[in-house]
């Protein structure tokens, strides 16, 4: 018999336990029988717009970066690296100018 891969994180070695299949490497279980979750965290930019990983995006106004006196301006492009679920700072971005950092989904407008 053969068992499918752990949806989570791809492991070969699922084993079933009455009628749930765990994976002994992430300790996911799952019911074979039911619709997979889609437990990935989605953001929506300034204009409702899903975004996902490695969209191009660009300020919707002018950001104040936490901690420093730099600014990113309207129109700064960036692409989102991954989508994160947080309060406040949904997207781990590369931003043009400014490097790698999280940035909130509403003030960004998809590219």
């Amino acid at each position: 018999m053969s068992l499918p891969a752990c949806p989570k994180c791809q492991s070969e070695y699922v084993y079933q336990d009455q009628d749930l299949l765990i994976c002994p490497e992430c300790a996911h279980e799952w019911n074979p029988n039911e619709e997979p979750e889609n437990d990935e965290p989605t953001a929506k930019d300034a204009n409702g717009t899903l975004l996902q990983a490695g969209d191009k995006v660009t300020a919707a106004k002018d950001l104040k970066v936490k901690g420093s006196s730099q600014v990113i301006k309207v129109g700064t492009k960036a692409v989102i690296r991954r989508i994160i679920d947080a309060k406040d700072h949904e997207l781990d971005c590369k931003v043009d100018g400014a490097g790698e950092m999280m940035v909130t989904a509403a003030f960004v407008k998809k590219a």
